[in-house]
């Protein structure tokens, strides 16, 4: 497995496969190929399908200007469903081509050639190994992943809670509609500011993670600075609950730093045995990826066991299973925003059920996952972020 860095991605929303990755392929085909005086993009898949809502075109365009972008929505036989195609030319003659996939998270693949984005750090291949280990050293997890990542990880996930505390602050701020025409108006701020006279103290804790849940992906809708956790569409979800934790809660900045990277090892072993991916496996490989995340992350938060933690995140990631990626008019709003609130609030009960009943548990993480990537695999073509099913296909706006 890489490193938990490459994991959190610094970028601009709203989608860290429609986004990030095609706008770091443009930037490396450009290295590669300086001398080029123009340059051809061809989209391909969910790219292709939903790449003008999630701003795709603009993206690219960023990262290699002038280019000709072209959206092709017939070709099937396809690497990856986010695949592209680079070309280059001088004085009119193609001098250069090649297929970049843009595989979750900001993650890229180049056709024909190994990866050099981040080196395997981790021999292990999935948590059971990972938690063998662990077990078999006296250590916990937090202790793995500092003795393989070195300490140097700490100050690369401070950053990362920054730009986190500034998504979630920004949100809370702003109001306004979101771009892209379908008028969704910002509601973070209402959330966060509307408070009952008689409200409990648990409505208000779910009031204030959804507030912060939407804060996030609002700013990622946007287009602003996120971090990938771990994609864009699913930004929402660890910040909202750990920004809850450090300022509702009181624990302090150090222990959500170590939160974030326990949060970050259940990302890798997902990524590393399943998808991260809503083009490949649907939204349960984005929220529900999220949602596992940031159940660990509480779960560690709380002093829970390393087998309670495991428990939290498979209890995460099971009841997000089948989840379908159909985002309306392929923006990242209708359902994702509110599907980041629910995901939190589902992580948190996550944990207190892996609290009492850890001892009579009969599913892996290791298994869920597997099921997740099976689950991802089987279903159909239109639930995987093409918007040609499900809300996208169904949607009408009932307000016009």
């Amino acid at each position: 497995m890489k490193s938990i860095k490459s994991l959190y991605k610094i970028g601009n929303g709203p989608s860290s496969s429609h986004t990030v990755g095609p706008y770091l392929a443009g930037q490396t085909f450009k290295e590669r190929y300086p001398d080029a005086d123009s340059y051809e993009v061809t989209l391909f898949g969910s790219l292709a399908f939903t790449g003008e809502g999630h701003g795709t075109k603009k993206a690219i365009l960023g990262s290699l200007p002038g280019a000709e972008v072209i959206f092709d929505r017939t070709t099937t036989d396809l690497p990856h469903p986010n695949t592209m195609l680079f070309k280059a030319f001088k004085a009119g003659k193609e001098i250069a081509a090649l297929r970049i996939m843009s595989i979750g998270g900001g993650a890229l693949e180049i056709e024909g050639e190994e990866s050099d984005e981040e080196k395997e750090i981790y021999p292990q291949e999935n948590l059971t190994e990972i938690i063998t280990l662990c077990n078999k050293l006296g250590i916990t997890l937090l202790d793995f992943i500092y003795k393989t990542e070195g300490e140097s990880i700490k100050i690369y996930l401070k950053k990362v809670w920054d730009v986190m505390q500034a998504s979630v602050r920004r949100g809370l701020e702003a109001n306004g509609v979101l771009p892209g025409g379908l008028n969704v108006v910002r509601k973070a701020k209402f959330l966060y500011e509307k408070r009952c006279y008689n409200e409990s103290s648990d409505v208000t804790m779910n009031r204030i993670i959804a507030a912060y849940a939407y804060a996030v992906s609002e700013e990622n809708a946007s287009e602003n600075v996120v971090v990938t956790a771990p994609t864009c569409g699913s930004a929402g979800v660890i910040p909202s609950i750990l920004y809850y934790m450090q300022y509702d809660r009181g624990f302090p900045e150090n222990e959500i730093i170590d939160a974030l990277a326990v949060a970050g090892l259940i990302g890798n072993v997902i990524r590393t045995n399943a998808s991260i991916s809503g083009a490949e496996c649907g939204c349960q490989a984005e929220i529900g990826s999220a949602c596992s995340m940031a159940a660990a992350a509480v779960a560690h938060l709380f002093g829970l066991s390393t087998e309670q933690i495991e428990y939290a995140a498979e209890i995460a990631m099971e009841h997000n299973l089948g989840l379908t990626c159909d985002p309306v008019k392929g923006l990242v709003q209708i359902p994702c925003i509110e599907r980041n609130a629910v995901a939190a609030m589902r992580a948190l009960s996550s944990v207190n059920l892996s609290h009492f009943l850890y001892a009579t548990r009969k599913i892996s993480f290791d298994d869920v996952v597997e099921t997740m990537y099976q689950t991802g695999l089987d279903m159909n073509e239109k639930y995987r972020e093409t918007s040609h099913g499900g809300l996208a296909e169904i949607y009408k706006d009932h307000t016009s």
